[in-house]
Order: structure tokens, then sequence, then C-alpha cells
């Protein structure tokens, strides 16, 4: 073998850093693992189908954004207050104007009366707030308790930060709520957060009365901190929207967290707030102001405007419902297990495990790979307690004769599929 050749196979040289990567994200080994995620799984199973099938337009059921952009009075507001020169400096922990529409739309829609200078802070969106909320609460050896399947950010930081987090099984013969008395006293002496999310995505599910009662009730006793993810709340097709902090007692342990995104139109645009008790309100903010310098004036200037018109959710959460309604008809017509969720623009219903003419799926993964790869159709699998798909009614169409195109489409290629469900 020439020495050019030998050179040419010479296995790439660590850089000098690679021992310095925190133990966090995976230390001396980060960027060497093989592991393939579920989205990125989804991604190679799309270029498949598009490359085997290229006549067959993909039917993506698997989005879990809006599909559409924000109300015309948002950005008409946005258009004003772009060009306002007070707007162009930094926003630090926010502005009067967004807080104080956010303190309106929790009086008008939940009764919640909050001081909007002590209670409520703005974030780039609730992700962030997800992030930062452990610095506030967890030392090494801490716990924060999260209901799965869910969003997993406070989950990762909460590991960042060395603590531990408890899984809550979300189970449908539960109606998808934790079973809380099922959790030992050991977990909770050590635990500082728990982390709920109602309406709950992916299942769908929303939570009684009875059960942020019970949820207040032992967070006094238990001495830890509720954190409630309301970023579908207005997005709830069960009965009106329901705020954790409507509860007795709330206001006592813990904040909940809302969003523009889902009930707005406004992903991109990244506003949210925190609300609740203003202690850990201030150590929010205390944190915030150590890791960002705030939301764009003008973007805040332009939520406030959103928040204080509540045509806006209710035209969103009309559309939704319609495209929802559509959805479990057909999936109930192709044997699925489908119901009308409680609210989120989300379908989770569980995952086949054979079909009739022999094909077998283990997990729900294999389950989307075929109906991506055989049938077109774009899902997201959840394996977490229970093998599960999740259906999103943020496909794109135009108007209601493109949806109901696109449901036909959707109900002639899953007729002769023949998927079926051990009991």
């Amino acid at each position: 073998m020439s020495t050019a050749t030998a050179e040419n196979r010479t296995e790439p040289q660590d850089p000098y850093f690679q021992s310095l990567f925190a133990e966090r994200i995976g230390g001396a080994n980060y960027g060497k693992g093989t592991e393939i995620y579920k989205f990125e799984k989804i991604k190679r199973a799309k270029r498949k189908a598009l490359a085997d099938h290229p006549e067959r337009k993909l039917l993506d059921f698997g989005i879990g954004e809006n599909d559409s952009m924000a109300a015309p009075s948002i950005r008409e507001k946005m258009q004003v207050e772009i060009n306002r020169i007070e707007n162009r400096g930094y926003a630090d922990n926010g502005v009067a104007e967004y807080k104080e529409a956010a303190a309106r739309f929790m009086d008008r829609h939940f009764g919640v009366k909050l001081n909007a200078a002590t209670q409520i802070n703005h974030c780039i969106g609730s992700k962030p707030a997800y992030a930062m909320l452990p610095a506030c609460f967890i030392n090494p050896g801490d716990i924060t308790m999260m209901t799965v399947p869910g969003y997993p950010v406070a989950g990762t930081h909460t590991r960042y930060y060395g603590g531990e987090v408890y899984r809550l099984p979300l189970l449908a013969e539960n109606r998808f709520l934790p079973d809380l008395d099922a959790i030992p006293d050991d977990i909770f002496r050590r635990t500082k957060l728990m982390v709920l999310n109602y309406p709950n995505s992916p299942t769908g599910g929303t939570a009684p009365a009875e059960f942020f009662e019970k949820v207040v009730k032992l967070a006094k006793e238990k001495e830890f901190v509720v954190v409630n993810d309301a970023a579908h709340v207005m997005l709830t097709f069960d009965g009106r929207p329901t705020s954790f902090l409507e509860t007795p007692g709330a206001l006592d342990v813990g904040v909940e967290v809302h969003s523009m995104s889902k009930g707005y139109d406004m992903i991109g645009w990244r506003m949210g707030f925190v609300a609740g008790h203003p202690l850990i309100v201030q150590a929010f903010a205390d944190v915030k102001d150590n890791s960002d310098s705030g939301q764009f004036i003008a973007t805040q200037k332009a939520a406030a405007a959103a928040l204080d018109d509540d045509s806006i959710p209710e035209q969103i959460r009309a559309k939704y419902r319609r495209r929802m309604e559509k959805l479990v008809k057909v999936l109930k017509d192709a044997g699925f297990d489908a119901e009308m969720p409680g609210g989120t623009y989300f379908l989770y219903t569980k995952s086949p495990t054979h079909t009739a003419s022999g094909e077998t799926f283990a997990a729900a993964e294999d389950a989307t790979r075929f109906l991506i790869e055989q049938n077109g159709i774009v899902t997201v699998p959840w394996d977490d307690a229970g093998s599960f798909l999740r259906f999103s009614v943020t496909y794109i169409a135009e108007d209601e004769a493109a949806e109901d195109a696109l449901m036909a489409e959707t109900a002639a290629r899953l007729a002769g599929v023949g998927f079926q469900w051990k009991s």
C-alpha cells in the first residue's frame, strides 16, 4: 500500500477540546453517537417515499405547528410598531403593555386576577421558560416530575443541573391524567417541580377541576412547585378553556406558562408569558435577565393587541375543531379507535399492531414508517406510554374544499390497508 493511500485512510483525529465537552451533553463522546432520533427517522422515511413514488403527494399529518399566518390585525400592528424609534432597544424583562394585556386575558377568560407588574413576565416563546424554571429550583439530586408523553425541555434542563426526572405516564384508561396516588413518598421528598400540560400535547386530554384541586393539595402537603404548560388552552374542545390558576390555592403553589403560538397563529413570533406566584415569577425573571435581553418590543406590542382580540382564538379554535371532526370520522372508518380530543390540534390514537396481509409493527415507529413509505401518510409515533400515533390537523389546506379533498384522499389510501389491533 502506498504512503498516500495509507494517509488517505487515516482516521480523523479528535479536536483538542473533545474531552472538554460537559457530561450533560455527552462529555468526551459528544458528537460520536449513532442513535437516530424519531424525527430524523421520519425525515428519512419521507425522502424514501418521495423517491419511490414521485407521483404521489405526501399527506402530512406530522406537522406540529399552525398552518396559517397571524391575523391581519396583528401583522398591521407590527408594521406600525416596527417603525417607532422607542421600540428599537432592549426589552429586558418586558414592556407593561404586554403584561397588562396578559392580565386582562387571564381575568376575562378564567376569572384569574393578577398583578401585571409582579405576577406576569414575558418569555421568548414558552420553550425558554421550561429551560429557565429548573434553574430557579433544581440542585443536584432534586426531582422534576413530568407527564409522559410530553414536551421534554424542563426535564432536559433538570438533568443539566444534576437533577432527576420522575416520569408520570399518561394512560388512556386514566383519561390521560397521571396517577398521583402511585407516586412513592421518597419521590415526593426529593421533588421540587411538577410539570403538567393541560390541554395535553400530544394526548389531547384535558384536566377536570378536581384533578387540579388534588394537585394543589398535594403541592402544599409535599411542598413542591407546580408548572402548568397551557400552550394549547385556547384550543379546548370539550368545554370552555380553563386555567390551572383558576383552582383555589393554585396561586400559592405555582405558575402557568402561556404561548401566543397555538391559539393566535404566532408560531415564529416567539411570545409567551409566565403567570402565577409573584416570588416564582420574580425568580424566573432573575434567571431570564441573565439569559436573554427580551423579545423585540414591537413584537410584544403586537402580541398585546392579539390578546385583547378574542375573535382571533375563537376563529382558530373553530377551524381546528372542524378539521378534527373530519379526521376523526376518516380514521374511525378505517378502523382506528379515534375519538374527538378534549383539546389541542393533535389526535392521539392507538397504533395498529399488524395488517390483514401479515405486516407486523412492534412499535408505533414501525407503523409510522409503513404509513409513510407504503401509503404516503405522515404521522408522529409515541412509544412512551403504550404505542400511539399522533395525527395533527395543521396540514396545509387553503379552504374547506381543500380539507375535504385531503380527507377523501386519506380515506382512499387507508381503505385497502387492513390495519388491525391486538386487544
